[in-house]
């Protein structure tokens, strides 16, 4: 394995910026220190970029298997690496869905054959699977997903009883999907018979509704605190719901963290008239006072992590009115850029888009020596200039779909170079190494 001395850094890491040199060698950081010097390691001049730990998106749909015309494992990782994220943890809702542990074991066997970023994966639950808990190991899986509101058949999980065994009994982190379908489907049979086929993207927010995320994961919610299971509550998109989460802890003492997604901090309902079906996604992007208060309790530790939630479609797909536009964006290879445009308007610091993209994943899994820039950690690292314009366009997307939300946006920040466990494995705008990725390891001291 290749080693790598990156000399002059800016580094962004546990709430610091400092110049520093890297040494990686055998896939970790092996030194961090000033003016190093090693026999044999090829040098990397990172004077006037910045370093930081690559991202654990904890929340990616990368369709394989079943919906491989979509998106599949190598594709989307190629592209997450591309866009600076290094780890991510796959959902279940594939065809057909992974709901047992063999399912588990076989999305693993595809993740060491084909992935180019570390990767994990959730169990999934239904309403008639929760003997499964029985059988799941704490490394089987970085977590168990509830979809407690969706559109995705046997996966939406409406039997209380059957909640209630899965937040007493789970060994592991829960991740819930919370809306509640019934006023969902209230909703939309509303507005369908108001508009027919002609339906409005912008009252996708209004379907997918503020009150129909707060009264799901007020259950959600009330349900851990019942069982005092470990709960992760994903994508919030309501001012409404931030006050359920406490600030008065530690991350590692919480018992109940939420995660907010990079499209919700970026879009709100007036960018619909220009993007319609291409931002329509569950949970629906909300008002512009809701991403203002997402912005907030970002930076206020309301909201503990960032992800993506990257679930692509065709663009065929997309080009369907409402009711045929399925929901999902890709994002993964646009994500962190987009996040250092809040740094760029003076909304974040870099150091807290580094704690939610970074640290703070690693900490709500416990995933093991990842997250950090730390000497004896896996050397996950992204290099970037922060004064280099950047148009986003659906030529330069390498998701399998071939389009990207951010189609024209101008960000003022570029990729330059993506280490995975001490491998170069993207620069000069091109993945450079076929060495697949990990399996993330993880303690679940829960």
């Amino acid at each position: 394995m290749s080693s790598y001395l990156i000399k002059n850094p800016t580094i962004v890491n546990e709430g610091k910026t400092f110049i520093a040199d890297v040494y990686i060698n055998n896939g970790r950081i092996e030194k961090i220190g000033s003016d190093l010097t090693v026999e044999n390691a090829e040098i990397i001049d990172a004077e006037g970029l910045h370093l930081f730990p690559g991202m654990i998106d904890d929340q990616v749909h990368f369709r394989e298997p079943g919906l491989t015309y979509k998106a599949d494992i190598e594709s989307e990782s190629k592209a997450a690496v591309m866009g600076g994220i290094t780890s991510y943890m796959e959902m279940p809702n594939c065809t057909p869905p992974t709901v047992t542990i063999e399912k588990l074991n076989d999305k693993k066997a595809l993740g060491a054959q084909k992935s180019h970023a570390n990767f994990a994966f959730y169990l999934g639950a239904t309403n008639d699977n929760v003997s499964e808990l029985q059988r799941l190991k704490p490394s089987d899986a970085c977590g168990v997903k509830i979809f407690m509101g969706a559109s995705t058949g046997n996966m939406l999980v409406d039997n209380q009883k059957t909640l209630e065994g899965f937040f007493e009994n789970c060994p592991i982190l829960i991740a819930t999907h919370c809306e509640d379908t019934p006023m969902i489907a209230a909703n939309e049979k509303r507005y369908k018979e108001q508009y027919g086929e002609n339906m409005p993207f912008d009252l996708h927010a209004e379907i997918r509704s503020r009150e129909a995320c707060l009264k799901s994961s007020n259950l959600a919610v009330a349900l851990a605190k019942k069982f005092n299971s470990k709960l992760h509550v994903l994508h919030i998109t309501t001012q409404d719901e931030l006050a359920q989460f406490k600030t008065d802890l530690p991350l590692h003492q919480k018992r109940i963290t939420a995660e907010v997604c990079a499209h919700h901090l970026f879009f709100s309902r007036k960018d619909y008239q220009t993007h319609g079906a291409l931002i329509k996604c569950n949970p629906s992007v909300k008002e512009e006072s809701d991403r203002l208060a997402l912005l907030k309790a970002v930076n206020e530790n309301v909201i503990d992590v960032i992800a993506t939630d990257h679930a692509p479609h065709t663009w065929a797909e997309k080009s369907g009115s409402y009711f045929k536009a399925p929901s999902g964006l890709p994002l993964v290879q646009d994500a962190f850029l987009s996040l250092l445009e809040h740094y760029h308007k003076g909304v974040f610091t870099l150091e807290k888009i580094v704690q939610k993209t970074a640290h703070a994943p690693a900490i709500v899994y416990q995933v093991k020596e990842r997250g950090f820039i730390r000497e004896g950690y896996f050397a996950d690292l992204v290099l970037v200039n922060l004064n280099a314009k950047n148009m986003r366009l659906d030529a330069k997307a390498k998701y399998k779909c071939g389009w990207t939300p951010f189609n024209g946006a101008v960000f003022s920040s570029n990729i330059e170079k993506t280490f995975v466990n001490g491998v170069l494995k993207y620069a000069d705008d091109k993945i450079v190494s076929d060495q697949k990725g990990e399996a993330l390891a993880f303690s679940h001291a829960f």
